[in-house]
């Protein structure tokens, strides 16, 4: 597999990128090729200094001059910076050099040049960022987590069928139940948006549409598949992994408290690990771009070393299912029959 790096994206690039390559050497073999894009000097620093083989045939440098500041908006990174490294990473993938495309830096650039160079599979508007999700039951997917925060309802059906092929391909499900987020279970609940897409989606062949789920839903028995626009869905992500962390952080704190609680915590800790593996916005490493010609995995601006090379993981796995033509085969077996909003 083929795989281009934006190496300058996130907020401790390009250190945590480069840490995750030199994992990523080590414990995922089935990397042919990891293209570094960036500024050359940097990276060159950062092998020196984490011991990397500059001449491990599996690494190439890509220079790329410019990089995209989060203070940048996504369509003026992509006009202005056009050598920059998310930009220049794109155009491998672009080009047939490499299959997907890895970044962790300013997400609005990411998903525009993924866009503007790489297009949308046919009939899809617009692409959609898929995360995968942890509840005390069992995974789902959130769809859309941030691509596109201002949406239409079809987009939104689009969203659905997108997000129920990924959890057939990615987590086994069969016929994944898809929600729509709102405020209430009732069909009468929600705005505009929601009771329009949910019209829309009641009619939609090929969806096992369960209906509105609402926030606490997600956490307890959520169905497979919740669909959102990219404002809320970005809004959920961002709030469950702050909630994760706060509360291992005052778990921390309370068992540190006497030597009871230390104890108790001692014999819990194979407990803990696991519920933190399975919490963990590192373990995940990133979130595919569904929708477009191509593969893009969109990691979170602090990503640790761990981070990356997971999303370099997820890159792999989104390669090997293949989803793009069994998206496409479903966006238009599903919408033939779909009446317009």
């Amino acid at each position: 597999m083929k795989i281009a790096l934006d190496v300058m994206g996130g907020d401790f690039a390009p250190r945590n990128p480069m840490l995750g390559v030199q994992l990523a050497l080590r414990e995922l073999p089935q990397i042919e090729k990891l293209f570094l894009v960036g500024q050359p000097e940097a990276i060159a620093r950062e092998m020196k200094e984490l011991g990397i083989d500059p001449s491990d045939p599996r690494l190439e440098i890509v220079p790329a001059s410019q990089v995209v500041d989060m203070a940048d908006s996504g369509l003026d990174a992509v006009r202005r910076k056009r050598d920059s490294s998310i930009a220049r990473a794109v155009d491998l993938v672009k080009d047939g050099q490499a299959q997907a495309v890895v970044s962790a830096g300013h997400t609005g650039a990411a998903v525009t040049a993924s866009l503007v160079k790489l297009r949308t599979l046919p009939l899809v508007e617009r692409p959609a960022i898929a995360a995968v999700m942890p509840s005390a039951t069992h995974s789902w997917v959130l769809i859309d987590a941030g691509a596109n925060p201002d949406s239409q309802p079809e987009h939104l059906v689009h969203n659905a069928i997108m997000g129920s092929a990924y959890a057939r391909g990615v987590l086994g499900r069969s016929k994944p139940r898809v929600g729509l987020m709102s405020n209430g279970t009732e069909e009468e609940k929600g705005n505009s948006l929601c009771k329009e897409t949910g019209k829309l989606l009641r009619h939609t062949p090929g969806i096992e549409f369960i209906g509105n789920v609402e926030g606490h839903d997600l956490w307890e028995e959520p169905p497979d598949v919740v669909v959102c626009d990219g404002f809320t869905g970005n809004v959920i992500l961002k709030t469950s992994e702050g909630l994760a962390k706060a509360m291992f952080g005052m778990i921390r704190s309370e068992v540190g408290k006497s030597l009871k609680t230390k104890l108790g915590a001692l014999m819990a800790k194979p407990a803990f690990r696991r519920i933190h593996q399975r919490t963990s916005a590192d373990e995940a490493g990133g979130m595919p771009l569904l929708g477009l010609n191509g593969v893009t995995i969109i990691s979170h601006g602090g990503a640790s070393g761990l981070a990356m090379k997971n999303a370099l993981r997820q890159a792999c796995m989104t390669i090997e299912q293949n989803l793009n033509p069994i998206i496409s085969q479903a966006i238009e077996r599903n919408l033939e029959h779909v009446p317009e909003g």
